[in-house]
C-alpha cells in the first residue's frame, strides 16, 4: 500500500474524530457529567455518614480523606470506559458505524481519537471532582503531575476496555452485562473503599491481579502520599495494561472485527 495523500498520519481526520467523541459527551452534560459527580458525592455522603468517626483512621487519615482519591479514580475510570463502549456500541446499533470506518483513518488512528475522548471525559470529571472535594472538605493533590499521569494512563485502559466491548458486543443488553457483571465488580473490589492489607491473605492476593486496583492505589497516593503499593510499580502495571489493550483494540479496528458486518 502506498503512501496516503494525507501523509503519514491523518491529522485533519483524527482530530476530527477526537472533536467528535468529546462532542458527544458535552452535549449532554446533565447524563455524562452531572450525573456522575452527583453519584460520586451521593458515595461520598453516605459512607460519611454511616461510617463516619467510628471507622477510625485508615492509613493515617480520616476514613473521609481515604476514601475522596478512590472515590475520584472510579469515577474517572467508569466514565472513561462509559464514552467508548456506548459510542462505538451506539454506531454499530444505529448502523452509522460506516461513518467511521469508510474515511481514510488508519486502526491505530481510530484508537487514538476513541481513546482521547474517553480520557478527556474521565479527566474532566476527575478535576471537578478534585476542585470540589479540596473546596469543601479541603483536600489537596500531593502529587498533581503523579496523579495526572494515573489518570490519563487509567482512562487509556478503561477507553480500550470500553472499545472492546463496543466491538465485542451485539446488542446493548450484552453491553451492559458485561458493564454490571465485569467491570462494576472490578471497580468495587479494587480497593476504592477500603485498604486492600485488611483483607485475608488470599482475597489480597486475588486483589493485586486486578489492575483496576493499581489505577485507584495510584491516585490515592498521588493525593494523599500513602498507599498498599509502591506508585512506580502502580503506575508500571497500568501503563502496561493500557499498551496491551491499546494493541488489541487497534487489531480490531486494523481487521474490522465485528464492525463491518
Amino acid at each position: 500500500m502506498g503512501t496516503r495523500r494525507f501523509g503519514r498520519v491523518n491529522w485533519l481526520g483524527l482530530w476530527t474524530l477526537v472533536q467528535r467523541e468529546c462532542q458527544r459527551f458535552l452535549a449532554i452534560p446533565t447524563q455524562t457529567i452531572l450525573a456522575p459527580l452527583v453519584t460520586a458525592g451521593l458515595f461520598l455522603v453516605i459512607f460519611t455518614i454511616a461510617v463516619g468517626e467510628r471507622r477510625g483512621d485508615v492509613m493515617g487519615v480520616s476514613f473521609t480523606t481515604f476514601l475522596v482519591p478512590g472515590l475520584i479514580a472510579m469515577t474517572v475510570i467508569q466514565n472513561a470506559f462509559a464514552n467508548t463502549s456506548s459510542s462505538l456500541m451506539s454506531a454499530k446499533v444505529m448502523g452509522n458505524i460506516v461513518d467511521t470506518l469508510m474515511p481514510p483513518l488508519s486502526g491505530w488512528e481510530l484508537t487514538v481519537g476513541y481513546l482521547a475522548g474517553g480520557i478527556m471525559r474521565g479527566l474532566m470529571i476527575g478535576l471537578v471532582l478534585a476542585i470540589a472535594t479540596g473546596i469543601v472538605l479541603g483536600q489537596g493533590v500531593a502529587h498533581p503531575i503523579w496523579a495526572l499521569a494515573f489518570v490519563v494512563l487509567g482512562g487509556a485502559f478503561m477507553a480500550g476496555l470500553g472499545l472492546l466491548t463496543g466491538m465485542q458486543a451485539q446488542k446493548f443488553d450484552q453491553q451492559a452485562a458485561i458493564t454490571n457483571f465485569i467491570i462494576t465488580p472490578l471497580a468495587f473490589l479494587s480497593g476504592t473503599f477500603y485498604s486492600v492489607t485488611a483483607l485475608p491473605p488470599v482475597l489480597e492476593t486475588i486483589t493485586r491481579f486486578n489492575p483496576f486496583f493499581y489505577i485507584i492505589d495510584g491516585v490515592r497516593w498521588s493525593f494523599l502520599g500513602t498507599s498498599d503499593t509502591a506508585p512506580a510499580m502502580s503506575l508500571t502495571v497500568v501503563g502496561i495494561a493500557a499498551l496491551a489493550v491499546g494493541i488489541v483494540v487497534w487489531l480490531g479496528f486494523r481487521s474490522g472485527y465485528r464492525l463491518k458486518t
